[in-house]
């Protein structure tokens, strides 16, 4: 009697039930990593400065009192602001005595000015402002805005501070933005022009303190 050999069964690669285990494999391992990977992120945006701040200065050859003024009275911001001229249909509304505390000033605008209000809480003139900021769109935000008039010897020296909170968006964004740079560069515009306002009526004949300055 002749004996056939014993053939030992072999799975085909093209099995649909291997395939269907590299497949589910292959994804729990992609699954997997992927996970890792935003855990991480979250770490490391977890570790980002819990708060900002901006500043910037300049110096006008103006008396304190007149740059003071222009800051105050909410009315003269489009003179100097470098928001003021982003959206030419920008809705703006006033608040209160000039210059006072309580006095605001809210706009509603396009994308690049969004909706938002400015609320002063702190004047004391010709020395320092405190502005409360709030962002209603297209998020929503509150930073502390403070302006500083020094004397000095050409004139007045004017620091311009902006204070604010990241939440963890804030957090993640400022992986890919320096908001230092970015408002930095908005603060040094305005300055320039706050500068070039001030100067003006310096030199103007008609030159008088502000009431808002007094």
């Amino acid at each position: 009697m002749r004996l056939t050999p014993r053939r030992t069964p072999t799975t085909s690669s093209t099995d649909p039930s291997r395939i269907a285990a590299t497949s589910a494999s292959l994804r729990q391992k992609i699954g997997l990593a992927i996970a890792a990977l935003v855990i991480v992120l979250a770490l490391v945006i977890a570790t980002r400065p819990a708060t900002y701040r901006v500043t910037r200065s300049t110096t006008v050859s103006a008396p304190p009192a007149i740059a003071y003024a222009h800051v105050a009275d909410f009315h003269q911001w489009d003179a100097w602001s470098p928001w003021a001229h982003l959206d030419p249909t920008m809705k703006t509304s006033y608040a209160g005595p000039d210059g006072a505390v309580g006095s605001s000033y809210g706009w509603k605008g396009n994308d690049q000015v969004g909706e938002g209000r400015m609320t002063i809480v702190e004047a004391r003139p010709g020395e320092a402002l405190g502005i409360r900021l709030e962002f209603l769109k297209p998020w929503q935000a509150t930073n502390s805005t403070r302006f500083e008039f020094t004397p000095a010897a050409t004139g007045t020296q004017i620091t311009w501070t902006m204070d604010g909170e990241n939440n963890f968006v804030g957090k993640a964004f400022s992986l890919f933005t320096n908001m230092d740079k970015m408002i930095g560069s908005d603060f040094e515009r305005g300055l320039v022009g706050l500068k070039k306002v001030a100067e003006a009526q310096t030199r103007s004949a008609q030159f008088a303190v502000p009431a808002v300055a007094k």
